[in-house]
């Protein structure tokens, strides 16, 4: 059996999807559907059972067994880099992280971990997934923060040459409608675009980098759960991860992939950027992916472009946000 908590959101249900397209569906789904639309995103996809997150982790707390389990794909847990409860933060994405860990450790179980690339903070010293400089990093929200916290924990547990921590870029593409504001821009500019006919960027404060022209390694879904399958087939590989594409790309070249992929002429508009995330924002990003590459990993990472045409034609454009066919 297959573990993947987060398994109606994001990344969490794409890898079902993958493990589907494997062979595989003796899959556990772990998750807190609640009152959201997120469960969209299970139908139409082959698991064995769905339990909340509270009783899972009601059940592992309690000693029982890893459900004879290969591995836990662990990708639950607050994604919203604007959400401001710290406590709530270091209880499902710190703390609970640790118990998850803790409980496939104990039952030699296969334990792969979303940590995130927010943990790199500005950017300062760069990003490189090398494990031994994680502590000098300065994540700038504190999503972040509790990401960075459970690779620190690791690091000191000594137990990262036994598990796998992704820290993944900007990832779009199919399965996150549910997500409102933390949707990628891929997928609100598509609505935008066919609302006004032209798409809005925030402005730049920074003189190195003209409006629109902000950095960032946007990353496909299709390649992310690639990877992950692929570290399923490789249990000798483990550690810190980059998840990206390696290529920092502006938000115009995102811009104009969009509207190239509606086959229509970029209109742009740029607006100011609020306050309140002003000092926060990240400039530039670009995962360094060498140590992945020299791990073997043989993924060929899609081009902007190519993802954006994929995502806007064979889904945006379909009236059809989800990896599975209605």
């Amino acid at each position: 059996m297959y573990i993947v908590t987060g398994g109606a959101g994001f990344i969490g249900s794409a890898m079902v999807w993958k493990l589907n397209q494997m062979g595989i569906d003796d899959i556990l789904v772990v998750d807190n559907l609640s009152t959201s639309e997120k469960w969209n995103n299970l139908v139409g996809l082959r698991y064995e059972d769905y339990l909340h997150r509270d009783q899972f982790l009601k059940l592992i707390l309690e000693g029982e067994d890893a459900f004879d389990t290969d591995a836990v794909i662990h990708m639950g847990a607050c994604s919203a880099t604007t959400e401001l409860d710290a406590d709530f933060l270091m209880e499902n994405n710190y703390r609970y992280t640790q118990y998850v860990c803790r409980h496939c450790l104990n039952h030699d179980a296969r334990f792969i971990n979303a940590s995130s690339a927010a943990t790199y903070g500005n950017g300062e010293f760069g990003f490189n997934d090398d494990h031994e400089g994680i502590d000098r990093l300065r994540p700038l929200n504190m999503y972040g923060y509790s990401k960075q916290l459970f690779d620190i924990w690791a690091k000191q547990g000594e137990i990262l040459d036994k598990i796998v921590c992704l820290k993944f870029f900007n990832v779009y593409g199919p399965n996150e409608f549910h997500k409102d504001d933390m949707r990628s821009v891929i997928c609100k500019a598509h609505k935008q675009i066919l609302e006004t006919g032209k798409l809005k960027l925030f402005k730049s404060y920074r003189e190195e980098y003209p409006h629109g022209g902000q950095k960032r390694d946007f990353v496909y879904i299709k390649d992310c759960v690639n990877i992950m399958a692929w570290f399923l087939e490789n249990p000798d590989t483990n550690g810190i991860f980059n998840i990206g594409t390696g290529t920092a790309r502006t938000w115009n070249d995102l811009a104009n992939s969009v509207f190239a992929a509606m086959d229509r002429e970029p209109n742009l508009e740029y607006i100011e950027m609020p306050e309140s995330i002003r000092d926060k924002y990240q400039y530039f990003t670009e995962a360094n992916m060498d140590k992945l590459t020299k791990a073997g990993c043989d993924v060929v990472m899609t081009s902007l472009e190519d993802g954006a045409a994929d995502y806007v034609r064979n889904y945006l454009d379909k009236d059809n946000s989800y990896l599975m066919s209605r």
